[in-house]
Formats: C-alpha cells, structure tokens, sequence
C-alpha cells in the first residue's frame, strides 16, 4: 500500500521549503495543500493544535510539526536512499547543531532586515556575521554535507531565496562578504530538488511588499 503524504504549505515559507527539498531528495510523492496564514484552514487547526502553524507533514492521516523535525522524520522513515543525516553520531551532532543555529538566527535578523526599522542597521550586520560563520564552517567543501546535499544544506538553502528582499531592503550585497557562501547557494541550485523547492526572488519580494503592506508597516 503506497504511503499517503500531505504537507500542508505556504509557497514563501522558507521553513516549508525545506521539507519540500528533503520530500524530493527522497523521491516522495505528496499533496501538496496550500494554505492562507491569514486565514487557516480548519485543516491546519486541526492537524497543528498547538502552534496552528505551517509547515505539517501529514503522513498516513498522522501529523508532524516543526521544519527540522520533519526532515529528521523523512530521513528515518524513507531511509532507503540519499541520506541527510551523517551516521557517524559525532557529525550527527555537528550537523543538529548547525542546523538549530540557523533556526535561532536566520529568520529573525532576516525579518528585522525586511521590515525596516530602527534597528535595521544592527541587523544586517549581526545578518553577515551569522553568514560568515556558516562560511566559515563550509570552508572548502561543496556542501555542508560534504560530497552531496545533507541536512545543514537542507536547513540554509531554502532563505537563500530571501536573499534578494533582504538585500533590497537593507541596500547592501550578501556576495561581497560571503562569496563562497553564495556560490554555494548556486551550486544547491544546480539540483532539482532544490530548484524546484525554491520560488524566483522576486516573487519572495513581491510577497514582502504585500505582507508589509498587509502589517501597517507601510
């Protein structure tokens, strides 16, 4: 019996991205629903009670939350090929890590950036040290996960595609402090499970403007 696999979405979500890339790094079919933040579907409420956020990865009739987690998940249920997580417990570890450190930084100074107020300025420099950091631990490999795409690609790759609004918005350049960073993005980009995963960044622009303007912040 094939597995029924739903993942109730939002297209700019970079956190629904990456379940999105790691469904198709193990080649899963799915539904994917999308979902009206503004208005949540009875779905959502009822799959996610507790945070009634996306993304949910629903799988036959039973509910995971939280980006990282369900990518943990699709790991160790379709562990038949591309793994993401090393098996080495050591760089298990290493990439657990970084992965967290990415959900506690991105996202956040990335908002504070397209949202344009007083602490802007803070903000993009706090954005680019965070970066350079995550340069720094890819150092000279082709990905974090060394050879291939692995987990630590899988939680940075999808706010790649906010680089554009948040470089517009903040009036500076991410590729002159972080080159190797951003030819790394390019070279996630090169696999279709990224590609496809990823909307163009005008669209992502396009959406910021909307939502600004949807908050008052404009």
């Amino acid at each position: 019996m094939e597995d029924e696999v739903v993942l109730l979405d939002f297209w700019p979500s970079s956190f629904a991205m990456r379940v999105k890339i790691a469904l198709a790094e193990k080649g899963i079919k799915y539904e994917s629903k999308q979902e009206d933040l503004f208005n949540k579907s009875p779905l959502l409420s009822e799959m996610n009670p507790i945070h009634k956020k996306i993304p949910v990865l629903i799988h036959n009739g039973k509910p995971i939350f939280e980006s990282l987690i369900i990518v943990q998940y699709i790991d160790q249920v379709w562990n038949h090929k591309s793994p993401l997580l090393p098996s080495d417990p050591y760089q298990r570890s290493q990439a657990l890590f970084w992965a967290d450190y990415i959900d506690k930084k991105i996202y956040g100074i990335g908002r504070r950036i397209w949202m344009g107020k007083e602490d802007q300025e803070e903000a993009k420099e706090e954005l680019m040290q965070c970066l350079k950091t995550l340069e720094g631990e890819l150092g000279d490999k082709l990905y974090f996960g060394a050879e291939k795409i692995g987990y630590v690609d899988v939680a940075l790759v999808p706010f790649t595609s906010w680089f554009y609004t948040y470089e517009t918005c903040g009036n500076f350049r991410i590729e002159a402090g972080c080159p190797k960073l951003v030819a790394w993005a390019k070279r996630c980009n090169e696999n279709e499970s990224v590609s496809k995963a990823l909307p163009d960044s005008l669209p992502i622009y396009g959406y910021m403007l909307q939502l600004k303007k949807r908050l008052g912040l404009q």
